[in-house]
């Protein structure tokens, strides 16, 4: 740990931000000091988003004061936040996709003498900031479109440090990381910290709250509820109680005998290979249960997942539903055949965000509100009310932007669409990702509801207490390959980053390779 300044850097009092209809801050306090990491805490919606988007310049507050260094402040825009020190880096990263890395680092800042750009500067001090964050690998003339989510990441972290920051506000950053590049990343901060930059850390992972932060800010409805907590001393228990104004028991639903343990699989993946990303991949899944995927992120456990689901074609292998093969590489076939998808990125991939609630909902059953080739917008917006009621959606207004709810309540409509559909299996590709602690409580029991109701669940996710605590069976991927299998209480959290980190084998009473769960 760091040890910070007792001045603050920054100082934000009173801040209040009104949109119509809406008060996102209702007088929010904050201090950061130079070299600590502060962390913000709070449920989707309780108005972190909004807050650092006051501190970027990318809003203006209606009340309220800011001081940096001891003066007043007016962060009229993005370039007045970045013209003192202060960078931020969105959950929702902004990068030009079409553009390199060495452009996205130094985009309008870009490296020129007398008007004349000078790219092979560029590219050499963007290599040295990735290089200092752990990437030499990602090249600074690659196109940043074609990078994985991670590696935009890195590159996105590097255009902080290209700005000689005296403060990052870091949204979200582990997102997309696996636990190596978690405890790189940590690094980095804690090497920042020790410069004097301060930190400013948004996470849902309390975990990593503990190992990184100094001092914590918790929000809730747009207020500030307790500032100035010692990260390391703050109990899980009293921070869930202020995010959430009620105590919940972070624990996940009971795991009974499904309901189709007896049952033939509705599911049945047979030496499935994609060239280059995974080969050789068999399972089976029965009705009601519930199958996890563990694995660091490239181990191919979402190409798997996307694969069944027909959004790539596999090279060799078979997919069958309820005996029924499907065609490769076909989506529609796939739903057709019962089969739903809650992608990674729900953002870009799972949802229509300018579209509102209702038609995101009914987006995969449009047959059944047509009459002589029309929607009946009625209907629709009936059944689009009836699953978001179910699944206690906030606010239940399906003519909202769907664009405009919080990650847990987005997450919900994704599933809603699939509930709706009435599908037989539902892969679930990190349910929980960006999503606060009290919606991943409700979010885990409606998966446990659903294999209750006879359907086969495949979980994906990057926190392997997840997987081991929703699954009835677990599958370990390291780089391809199925390297162990075996039922959920027969492995534990460390034996499972030991098989993702080194591809060990087996534990003892684990299934081996090559016998189908």
């Amino acid at each position: 740990m760091s040890t910070p300044s007792a001045t603050p850097l920054l100082e934000m009092h009173g801040i209040v931000k009104q949109f119509p209809g809406v008060r996102a801050l209702d007088g929010v306090d904050l201090d950061v000091r130079a070299g600590e990491v502060h962390c913000l805490l709070g449920q989707n919606g309780a108005g972190k988003s909004t807050l650092i988007k006051v501190l970027a310049g990318a809003h203006q507050p209606d009340e309220g004061r800011i001081t940096w260094d001891g003066a007043p402040v007016t962060l009229g825009d993005p370039q007045a936040a970045m013209s003192l020190g202060i960078a931020t880096i969105y959950q929702e990263l902004d990068l030009v996709a079409g553009l390199s890395v060495a452009d996205n680092v130094f985009l309008g800042r870009e490296r020129s003498r007398l008007g004349i750009t000078r790219p092979a500067q560029a590219n050499r001090a963007a290599g040295e900031l990735l290089a200092r964050l752990g990437h030499p690998e990602i090249r600074p003339t690659a196109e940043v479109g074609s990078l994985s989510a991670a590696a935009q990441q890195m590159v996105s972290m590097a255009r902080a440090l290209s700005q000689d920051a005296r403060l990052i506000v870091m949204d979200e950053p582990s997102a997309v990381l696996d636990s190596e590049e978690v405890e790189h990343l940590f690094q980095v901060i804690r090497d920042l910290t020790a410069d004097g930059v301060a930190v400013v850390y948004i996470s849902h992972r309390l975990e990593e709250i503990r190992e990184v932060g100094d001092r914590i800010t918790v929000l809730k409805d747009g207020r500030t509820v307790a500032t100035g907590l010692p990260a390391a001393d703050t109990s899980t228990r009293e921070v869930i109680t202020l995010m959430t104004g009620r105590t919940i028991e972070y624990v996940f639903p009971t795991r009974r005998e499904f309901p189709g343990q007896a049952a033939e699989p509705v599911l049945q993946v047979q030496d499935l290979s994609l060239a280059g990303t995974f080969s050789d991949v068999s399972f089976a899944v029965r009705p009601g249960e519930v199958l996890g995927l563990a694995g660091l992120v490239g181990s191919g456990r979402s190409e798997i997942l996307e694969t069944v689901y027909g959004a790539r074609r596999a090279t060799t292998g078979t997919v069958q539903i309820a005996g029924r093969r499907l065609r490769p590489g076909n989506v529609a076939a796939a739903v057709d055949a019962g089969v739903g998808l809650a992608p990674e990125e729900r953002k870009s991939q799972g949802l229509l965000l300018t579209e509102p609630i209702y038609r995101n909902i009914t987006l995969s059953s449009l047959a059944r509100f047509a009459r002589g080739g029309l929607l009946s917008g009625g209907a629709e917006k009936q059944a689009a009310r009836d699953q978001a009621e179910a699944l206690d959606l906030r606010p239940v207004d399906v003519d909202r932007e769907v664009r405009t709810l919080s990650g847990g309540n987005q997450q919900k409509v994704v599933l809603a669409r699939w509930l709706l559909r009435d599908c037989k299996v539902l892969l679930l590709d990190e349910p929980t990702r960006g999503v606060d602690v009290g919606a991943r409580s409700e979010i885990y029991a409606l998966i446990r509801e659903l294999a209750d109701r006879g359907v086969a669940v495949v979980v994906v996710s990057s926190e392997i207490p997840e997987v081991l605590g929703l699954a009835d069976q677990v599958l370990v991927i390291a780089d391809g390959a199925i390297v162990a299998r075996g039922p959920a209480d027969e492995l534990d959290e460390h034996r499972v980053l030991d098989l993702v980190m080194e591809g060990a084998a087996p534990t003892p009473g684990a299934a081996r390779e090559g016998d189908v769960a």
